[in-house]
């Protein structure tokens, strides 16, 4: 897989720029290597491909206690080989979309790019609308990244509805930075958010039996979201599956990076992606 390196850091633009922490630097550059994956993979066999992010953020983000500066998720996406038909960003924070809107103007003038302010959960159908239809003279296949700060931003219902499109999900589980943190109160049963997350109050059900063989909080969630997704056509990943990003200052665990798609040739990609990935970090560090 041929990787083009950057010649030059990326200079400050005095647009917004949040900062993360140096674990995402991890985080993109498995999303650019699927992304470069799948749009040149899938680009003879469908009509149209479509690249959605939930979270677009502002497009550039800076490494905590650096200087030097990361392209976002969006822009990673925007400068594939083989770029998509479409985008769709959607940013709640109206200062973080405008910063979006010119980097992207600036790097990738003739996108077909549609923005859509605000929570992507209440806005879902907005998104949708903006997917191509597809048809079997026009086929159309979409990836979706899904990167919320928590596991309250990442709803089932969200993905089922824009599940109803064919499309891949790339999504960031908060499951060790959030709920597993957050335990307390997010199996106490006045709270919605484990709820909202798989789509269903059954796990509660199930949690105290599976706790009980030894299975981690964090672990039982990823099985179980994997078992919703099965539910609406996409073939469930086995744990194993989902990368752990885990933290630059202690090692511990943060986040996993799951794919779910109807199709096992996505996973044989994903597959790829985490193998090449292991000695490639520095080309996202300009």
């Amino acid at each position: 897989m041929p990787m083009k390196e950057p010649v030059e850091p990326i200079v400050n633009d005095g647009l917004a720029c949040p900062e993360v922490g140096g674990w995402a630097i991890t985080k993109y550059k498995l999303i650019s290597l699927y992304d470069k994956l799948f749009s040149t993979g899938m680009k003879d066999k469908w009509g149209k491909r479509v690249y959605i992010d939930l979270y677009a953020g502002a497009g550039y983000s800076r490494i905590r206690g650096k200087s030097n500066i990361v392209l976002g998720s969006p822009l990673l996406a925007l400068s594939v080989p083989h770029s998509f038909d479409k985008y769709i960003f959607c940013e709640k924070d109206e200062e973080l979309l405008s910063a979006l809107k010119m980097r992207a103007q600036r790097i990738a003038p003739s996108a077909d790019i549609a923005y859509v302010h605000g929570d992507c959960n209440s806005r879902v159908h907005d998104i949708a609308k903006e997917i191509p239809q597809g048809s079997k003279e026009n086929t159309v296949l979409g990836l979706c990244f899904v990167d919320p700060f928590n596991l309250e931003g990442m709803r089932f219902n969200t993905l089922k509805t824009l599940s109803a499109h064919y499309l891949d999900f790339l999504c960031l589980l908060a499951l060790y930075m959030d709920a597993n943190r957050n335990y307390a109160l997010y199996i106490d049963e006045q709270s919605s958010k484990v709820d909202d997350f798989l789509g269903t109050r059954s796990w509660r059900q199930r949690w105290p039996q599976e706790q009980m063989k030894g299975i981690s909080f964090p672990r039982f969630l990823a099985n179980e979201l994997s078992e919703q997704m099965k539910t609406i056509g996409y073939i469930p990943p086995p744990f194993y599956t989902m990368k752990e990003v885990r933290s630059e200052e202690k090692n511990l665990p943060l986040y996993h990076l799951a794919l779910f798609s109807r199709s096992t040739r996505a996973y044989d990609f994903w597959s790829e992606v985490q193998k090449y990935s292991t000695n490639q970090t520095k080309m996202f560090e300009a």
